[in-house]
């Protein structure tokens, strides 16, 4: 337990994704000792899980890959995995907060040899892929995780098979009795770097997802594209694994609607532009049918969308379709009015992509009262418990990732001001 009183001038950052990483590693390289708590197995958060950046269309892989050389580097910056934070209670310079944090099974002796999941019978989903395809029970987040550590799956704990896994450890890094835990650490500052989570497409009910099994959503259709996806990179529609060469992607699926998000999620429109990209160069002859109500191509990133536009078999129309159903080949069938020329159309596609906003993630992953927040969820400004307390990147409302990376840099600064005195 923290001693009453006590004082600190470590910041404590909240969510391990490109704001929270951010955040921690420029925190650190000022010279502030840093604390990052994540609550998955790696770090990384939504933009591990992307195929490519735009408008350059370069991986993400190797931005990550830098700040992980820049975490191990730093010994002011502790990483703490499979951790949430239950409570933050007290004032700036000396808030003590509760960590909670769930059993990994997997010691810090683990090598990364896959030993354990060599040994595992039962497949479990996977998260980093959506749930779209399966893994080991014992298993490895995805190839760039960080930390190179096996997570085993609760589901075999105390059963013969987890016996198997232990036994096939040549490491001794398999802790079966491994516990949920809870300790109290003194902060000076809390960045909270929560991120964001995909709306529920399956609320978008005119629009069928769940129900045809061809209509997916924008952040399944990035993990398609991926090569490290359930597909290794090749784009098939998910009912019979073919080709999907004829592709819808509608926009502002629930977006700018008062019954989902009211609001703008910002990136939508420049993703799709993407996995039009993505769709053109895995096929020549692919088609892609963009429904918009207007595209949103901020700032420089207006070019991007021009050099998109400028391909043929790439089309936009203005409209927000009614619904979708399914013809007998399986295929998903648009209906809607054309907003320009009041012509009715029913469009069979291979696939429709639904491009789903950014829903905060605040009320999940931030004890109640810790922060304000405003109308749509997302983290506000505040002098909350005592001005101590910043957000970063996704976490205060929708941002791409540069903009997130400005932002957590900004959060960094602020951190560090709060916590000397500033």
């Amino acid at each position: 337990m923290a001693a009453q009183g006590a004082r600190s001038e470590t910041i404590l950052v909240v969510g391990g994704g490109i704001a929270g990483i951010t955040t921690a590693v420029e925190a650190a390289e000022a010279g502030a000792e840093v604390v990052l708590v994540e609550r998955g197995p790696s770090l990384g958060g939504r933009v591990a899980q992307l195929s490519r950046y735009f408008p350059k269309l370069c991986h993400p892989t190797c931005g990550l890959e830098i700040n992980y050389q820049r975490i191990r580097g730093n010994r002011r910056l502790r990483v703490i995995t499979m951790a949430t934070v239950a409570a933050v209670t007290g004032d700036r310079g000396a808030y003590t907060a509760r960590i909670e944090t769930r059993p990994r099974h997997v010691t810090a002796r683990c090598t990364g040899c896959g030993d354990c999941a060599r040994a595992s019978q039962t497949r479990v989903p996977n998260p980093y892929n959506y749930d779209l395809d399966t893994v080991p029970a014992a298993h490895l987040a995805h190839p760039m995780a960080y930390p190179m550590r096996y997570v085993i799956a609760d589901s075999v704990i105390g059963t013969p098979e987890a016996d198997r896994i232990e036994a096939a450890c040549r490491y001794g890094a398999v802790d079966l009795g491994e516990e949920p835990g809870a300790f109290d650490m003194v902060v000076g500052a809390v960045v909270w770097a929560t991120g964001w989570r995909p709306y529920d497409a399956a609320k978008l009910q005119p629009y069928g997802y769940e129900r045809h099994a061809n209509v997916i959503t924008n952040v399944e259709m990035e993990r398609l594209a991926a090569t490290t996806g359930p597909t290794l990179g090749q784009i098939l529609r998910p009912s019979d694994a073919k080709p999907a060469k004829r592709v819808a992607m509608i926009q502002c699926a629930g977006s700018r609607d008062h019954n989902h998000l009211p609001y703008c999620s910002r990136i939508c429109c420049l993703a799709s532009l993407k996995h039009a990209a993505y769709l053109r160069e895995a096929y020549a002859d692919a088609e892609v049918d963009i429904y918009y109500i207007d595209i949103r191509a901020h700032d420089k990133l207006e070019s991007f969308h021009a050099r998109i536009k400028a391909d043929p078999r790439v089309r936009f129309i203005k409209s927000k379709p009614a619904s979708i159903s399914e013809n007998e080949a399986g295929d998903p069938v648009l209906h809607g009015e054309d907003t320009l020329t009041r012509d009715l159309y029913e469009t069979a596609y291979d696939m429709v992509v639904l491009a789903i906003g950014m829903a905060p993630t605040a009320g999940d992953a931030m004890p109640e009262a810790a922060l304000e927040t405003d109308e749509y969820g997302f983290i506000v400004a505040a002098e909350t418990l005592g001005g101590g307390m910043f957000s970063a990147g996704v976490a205060a409302g929708p941002l791409d990732v540069s903009l997130s990376v400005q932002s957590a840099t900004a959060a960094a600064l602020k951190a560090i001001q709060a916590v000397r005195g500033g």
